[in-house]
């Protein structure tokens, strides 16, 4: 359909799960258009088509040096300016798992303070996502919950009782430390998504499981929302009542939120 927005899905080596979330961007009502890495380094500004951007999980590069770090080093060489060019035009962008980790490393997340301009380098890793407190790979399904001060469009409002409210993991590199800023990304709504206190898989500092930039566009996370786009995918939807699913499975909703933002603004511009 002409008006379904496009959501460009990056892929590249050992990238594992872009067709779950070209699936699940398309379920949200978006047109998905998975493209290698490698193209866009050749022509950054195939991005400008995009109105919104994915970067999917996997062991990209098979995590070599450190997971995500050869995607995250291609991005600030190769795609910075393109990336910037569209955070500046309000596109919105979702990493989850591997592409957390490579949004962290190629200065995505945190982010630029509210009000302050996005630089023209990438800045230095402020936050790190690192080995989880067991040493070990981790898969299955936590409890979350969406912090209700969080400014990320992705997450604001997720409806979803306490039975629903899960998402699917599976990383050995996802602990996240704030370098000092949890409170500073608290404060300022930057806390998009939260492990249950006693379901906190890898011991992340304030149970944060994923963060997004001061403007609410960029939302990074270790959890898969996209393999949670089907109530039939919950580990335990045989025993979930009526009333226990409510609407569309959360992580769903957090597609749907994002395309429903970019419809309305594309709204607007039109009847300004």
């Amino acid at each position: 359909m002409a008006d379904r927005p496009i959501a460009l899905v990056l892929t590249a080596p050992g990238i594992n799960c872009d067709d779950e979330l070209c699936e699940a961007f398309d379920l949200a009502g978006a047109e998905p258009r998975s493209i290698h890495i490698n193209r866009l380094a050749a022509d950054p500004d195939q991005l400008d088509q995009a109105s919104l951007i994915g970067l999917p999980g996997g062991f990209s590069y098979g995590d070599a040096v450190a997971a995500g770090r050869i995607a995250a080093q291609l991005i600030r060489v190769h795609l910075w300016d393109a990336l910037r060019r569209a955070v500046e035009r309000g596109v919105p962008m979702i990493a989850p798992c591997n592409g957390f980790q490579i949004a962290v490393q190629a200065g995505l997340l945190p982010g630029p303070a509210a009000g302050t301009g996005w630089p023209s380098s990438p800045a230095s890793s402020e936050v790190a996502l690192v080995d989880n407190e067991s040493a070990r790979f981790i898969d299955r399904w936590v409890r979350v919950s969406y912090p209700d001060n969080t400014v990320c469009i992705w997450t604001q409002g997720i409806d979803s009782t306490p039975e629903a409210s899960m998402l699917p993991i599976a990383h050995g590199e996802g602990r996240f430390m704030s370098g000092g800023r949890l409170q500073e990304l608290e404060q300022t709504g930057q806390i998009a998504v939260r492990y249950a206190a006693d379901d906190d898989p890898n011991g992340s500092e304030g149970h944060v499981a994923g963060i997004c930039d001061a403007s609410g566009l960029i939302l990074g996370l270790m959890p898969h929302p996209e393999r949670y786009t089907r109530w039939t995918q919950h580990p335990f939807w045989t025993r979930l009542e009526d009333g226990q699913r409510v609407g569309n499975p959360p992580g769903l909703q957090i597609f749907e939120k994002a395309v429903a933002w970019v419809r309305s603004r594309q709204s607007a511009t039109l009847s300004a």
